[in-house]
């Protein structure tokens, strides 16, 4: 009967809440740049249609389960302890299924309208989120997010193998862009709600190591991203639009981890945290832009 009662309470919001909606956004945007990456030749719209939604589907899928997972941490942190679980608006078997209708629905999608080799990659990238990261790697490691950050880091690659139906080594430098970026995005939100996750007893990097060490790999990965970011050019995957964007913005992002580091800026952590969305945002948007200005020449 409590079940059923809060299924009632749940409105069609409390699950749009359960997909992590900004989070999948972004995400389409990676695997959108993928697609157009991808070609020459322009996307068909049933794959640009049907495969992005596939992606964000499963995507979904996957943030549902990381609800569940997390529900009883996420009623301890004031960002996250009015999410419908936390709060007991859903209960956790019907969150499970409406996770697994995504998911079906979304592999769906993708083997009718793109192929195999992206459903599995799809399927993948999902179990490595919501089983491996979510199930395992969060308790288990102040790595967690190096580690489990490959899962987050595949929907250009994704969106590049939905249209070309093949692996090439464009699309996993698009990973290893996400990849890099992901450390340096997560910590500093990790440091600006380091008193949170210690009350979870989550093992985050600035609770097991404290902040001066993070706000040091913080740096030092935003040194690396600034130097992964500039190979699409150096490739010749893009041009010197995109080198001059991935320079100014890859820049920013280092004088954010310095200002960090340094602690010269009340709130810098939150700071550097909302500028490295933007960061990716912009340059994916410029690899876009430089590639079809390109084309144009």
């Amino acid at each position: 009967m409590a079940t059923l009662l809060s299924v009632r309470r749940a409105g069609w919001r409390d699950y749009l809440e359960l997909t992590k909606p900004k989070v999948v956004v972004l995400m389409l945007i990676t695997s959108l740049a993928g697609m157009f990456l991808a070609t020459r030749a322009g996307v068909g719209w049933g794959v640009l249609l049907f495969g992005n939604l596939g992606i964000a589907l499963c995507a979904g899928s996957a943030a549902v389960v990381n609800h569940v997972v997390d529900r009883r941490i996420d009623a301890l942190m004031a960002r996250t302890h009015k999410r419908p679980l936390a709060q007991g608006r859903v209960e956790p078997l019907p969150a499970l299924l409406f996770a697994l209708t995504l998911a079906l629905l979304g592999m769906a999608l993708l083997l009718v309208f793109t192929n195999a080799l992206t459903a599995w990659l799809t399927l993948a990238s999902l179990l490595g989120y919501a089983v491996l990261y979510t199930g395992f790697l969060k308790r288990a490691t102040p790595q967690n997010i190096v580690i489990g950050g490959l899962a987050g880091a595949a929907p250009p690659l994704l969106g590049w193998v939905a249209v070309s139906g093949h692996v090439s080594a464009e699309p996993l430098l698009l990973v290893l862009i996400i990849f890099a970026w992901t450390p340096p995005h997560f910590w500093a939100l990790a440091i600006h709600r380091k008193e949170e996750y210690a009350k979870a007893d989550i093992p985050m990097l600035p609770v097991t190591h404290g902040e001066r060490y993070t706000k040091l790999h913080i740096l030092l990965y935003s040194l690396i991203l600034l130097a992964v970011s500039l190979l699409p050019f150096a490739i010749h995957m893009s041009g010197l639009l995109y080198l001059a964007c991935a320079l100014g913005l890859g820049l920013r992002f280092l004088q954010w981890a310095w200002v960090l580091y340094r602690g010269s800026r009340p709130h810098a952590a939150i700071g550097t945290f909302k500028y490295s969305i933007g960061y990716l945002f912009a340059l994916f948007i410029a690899l876009l832009v430089d590639h079809y200005l390109l084309l144009n020449l």
